[in-house]
């Protein structure tokens, strides 16, 4: 992509600072199919422990998760993790990396998971559409242009 232009305040960037780490991906997507408490995690992800702990910090720190405290009777409170709307909206974000996985790296027996929609059971799937409707088949089909927030970088 040959762009005219180089923004210092770039969208993607900031979204890797927070989110581009193999451990908070996998409590990420754990957390999207209802995993909330830290053994369970810690189990799903096999993250060590000091790991998942500063993940889950840094996830509650940034909005994405928010801390619910609960009890078992005869234990002493603890807290379970719940996505908040900023963190669901990484939703398709996880689904566009696990498809380009299915695509290109999952095992010759096919995708470890298959995503459906419960209402009707269809395989899940993603487009692009620009504000008009029309389909975008990929990369060649976009332009892109600073945004109103956009700082530019001189040349």
């Amino acid at each position: 992509m040959n762009v005219p232009f180089r923004v210092n305040n770039c969208s993607i960037e900031r979204t890797l600072d927070i989110v581009g780490e193999k451990w908070t991906f996998l409590v990420l997507r754990e957390a999207f199919v209802g995993v909330r408490r830290f053994a369970d995690l810690q189990a799903m992800t096999g993250a060590p422990r000091q790991v998942l702990s500063a993940r889950l910090a840094r996830l509650v720190d940034e909005g994405l998760l928010r801390k619910e405290p609960y009890r078992e009777p005869g234990q002493r409170q603890r807290d379970e993790y719940r996505l908040t709307e900023k963190g669901r909206d990484l939703y398709p974000l996880l689904v566009a990396l696990m498809h380009w996985g299915d695509k290109y790296l999952a095992d010759d027996a096919g995708p470890p998971v298959l995503l459906t929609h419960r209402g009707c059971g269809s395989p899940i799937e993603q487009h692009f559409r620009c504000a008009q409707g029309h389909e975008v088949d990929g990369p060649r089909e976009v332009t892109p242009l600073p945004g109103t927030g956009a700082r530019l970088e001189s040349a």
